[in-house]
């Protein structure tokens, strides 16, 4: 009997609504002479921090904070220097207290590494999550991704 055909599940770059340009540094190279897998990290923390905590667009309200609280990465391919890089960010599910991202590093056109991360709203003073409130749910809609059903949070969702 014949296997299924599988979907082609390669990410799109125009599919993540957030993106922005990085260079590969020099000092993110590791003996191998490609990109660390630990960098990718940092990679991924750039997309989301730059959404998250620039002022312009609203998403951290006065005494709340974001952390992350996990980070799935899938490597797809080598990384070298000199490159620059494509960062893509997609909100892909609201929590009560968290958001969902599905995030991805491309170069030349390829798509080199993906990755799933959760981040949860802090309040700072108590250092316990905090419900996600209307404001910031509504100014998270522009970056929901591309094809990707985003529903509000039930009371029940984390």
């Amino acid at each position: 009997m014949n296997a299924p055909a599988r979907l082609d599940t390669t990410p799109r770059l125009e599919d993540y609504p957030y993106r922005l340009s990085d260079n590969v540094r020099f000092g993110d190279l590791d003996p191998n002479q490609h990109v660390n897998n630990a960098v990718y990290a940092t990679y991924f923390e750039t997309g989301r921090v730059t959404l998250m905590k620039l002022p312009e667009y609203g998403l951290t309200p006065p005494g709340l904070a974001w952390i992350m609280v996990r980070l799935d990465m899938h490597f797809r391919a080598e990384l070298h220097w000199p490159n620059t890089i494509e960062l893509g960010l997609g909100v892909v599910k609201l929590g009560r207290t968290s958001v969902t991202f599905e995030q991805v590093v491309f170069s030349q056109g390829k798509c080199i590494a993906s990755a799933t991360s959760v981040g949860v709203l802090l309040d700072e003073a108590t250092r316990r999550p905090a419900p996600l409130t209307a404001e910031v749910i509504e100014k998270l809609r522009p970056w929901h991704k591309r094809g990707i059903e985003v529903a509000p949070p039930s009371i029940s969702s984390i």
